[in-house]
């Protein structure tokens, strides 16, 4: 078998192992394989798709049952063994990392230092960040001298005012990086590299982006940059998602603590993964399934996931000084035209018209030529911004 070189990207999620493979002399085309390993299926398998073939093709590898704690490892070991029957050969790997805290603000190769200081950010990120660096360490034991770069999902946000990322806490603790970052960075520079060539002229005023899915937050832009986000010091803030709270009433965080003792993990996994759509539907955080159930605890959550986008929605076009567009990405953001529907008619008395044909046929212009503000659905691709960022330091060390 040929060995071809490759450049494999990663994403380690809290639900999920995703990964696309490009060939090392086009990484920022289409991938040639895309792949996913979803750890609420049992049996688990990796699904790897080929897109090299017209139609696209599939097959599993296998990876078992392994307990919670192992389901990224036994996925990466599954991964691994792929590449390896495959005939792949790696010219690098990169990685999505949610968390860089204050220093890191662009790709970065990962060294012992770097690993060090991110391991730091874990409790900022306790669902994602220590699975992402795990995914990091997987292929260092592998593969020693592997280049690896990480990109992060606070980066794009780097260029919030400071109004717009600070807390109103005492200086002192804002100093040590207690602040609002911002989350999902990658996949809404994914976007505004899509918005520019579907729409530059909308992509240069005033765009509100919602990514939807199991983790949601809200990017407001302006000329393309970041300037208002939900998210902040942690992926726990802004709106309700399947497993986590959102923002609540600092206080009921206090009462908890109390009511619980002090016990600081007991109230952890209350807020990140027993909250959300799961806790208040006492069903599930599968918004797919909350839809399709006839339960009134169903549909009030759907009903507060609702209304908590479109308050938010407000928020941020407010912060921007208005709004010219707004964007659905995200597992939910793309796949569910009931929720965009449901968003886009309580906003309707601001001008947005939304096509429920186009929304239906799941198109990318999604308003009527009498909406005052655009509308559209675009995929989130955070695989080819990493895979850009591997290839600029792959280019860099051939010209050295």
């Amino acid at each position: 078998m040929t060995s071809r070189e490759v450049v494999l990207i990663i994403n380690s999620g809290s639900s999920s192992l995703k990964f696309s493979l490009y060939d090392r002399d086009a990484p920022g085309n289409t991938p040639r394989y895309r792949g996913l390993c979803d750890y609420s299926r049992t049996p688990q398998v990796l699904r790897i798709e080929d897109l090299s073939t017209t139609p696209s093709t599939a097959s599993d590898m296998a990876v078992g049952t392994p307990a919670p704690p192992e389901r990224l490892a036994a996925a990466i070991d599954a991964l691994q063994r792929w590449l390896a029957q495959s005939g792949q050969h790696l010219a690098a790997v990169g990685h999505r990392v949610v968390h860089g805290g204050p220093r890191y603000i662009q790709p970065v190769v990962v060294d012992d230092e770097v690993l060090a200081n991110l391991e730091t950010l874990v409790p900022w990120a306790p669902l994602h960040q220590a699975d992402c660096l795990r995914a990091i360490q997987a292929w260092r034991k592998a593969q020693p001298l592997l280049l690896q770069v990480a990109c992060f999902d606070t980066a794009f946000h780097a260029t919030l005012p400071h109004e717009a990322a600070s807390y109103a806490l005492p200086r002192d603790l804002t100093a040590r990086g207690l602040r609002r970052y911002g989350f999902h960075g990658l996949s809404f520079q994914s976007i505004v590299a899509q918005l520019r060539h579907h729409a530059p002229q909308v992509a240069a005023g005033r765009v509100v982006v919602a990514h939807l899915g199991s983790g949601s937050s809200l990017c407001g832009m302006v000329a393309e940059t970041s300037q208002a986000t939900t998210m902040g010091l942690t992926p726990l803030e802004g709106l309700p998602m399947a497993t986590r709270c959102g923002s609540v009433d600092p206080g009921l965080v206090l009462h908890l603590l109390n009511e619980h003792h002090g016990d600081v993990a007991t109230v952890q996994s209350l807020l990140y993964r027993q909250s959300g759509l799961l806790g208040v539907s006492q069903l599930s955080g599968d918004l797919r399934i909350l839809l399709a159930s006839d339960s009134d605890e169903a549909a009030a959550a759907v009903e507060l996931l609702v209304y908590r986008i479109v308050r938010e929605i407000g928020s941020i076009a407010a912060a921007l000084g208005g709004i010219d567009a707004l964007v659905f990405t995200g597992g939910i953001g793309e796949n569910s035209p009931e929720i965009r529907q449901r968003v886009c008619r309580r906003l309707a008395w601001w001008g947005l018209d939304l096509d429920d044909t186009a929304n239906h046929q799941a198109a990318t212009t999604l308003h009527t030529r009498d909406s005052r503000i655009a509308i559209f659905r675009l995929p989130a691709d955070e695989a080819s911004v990493i895979a850009a960022a591997v290839q600029t330091e792959l280019d860099r060390r051939a010209s050295h």
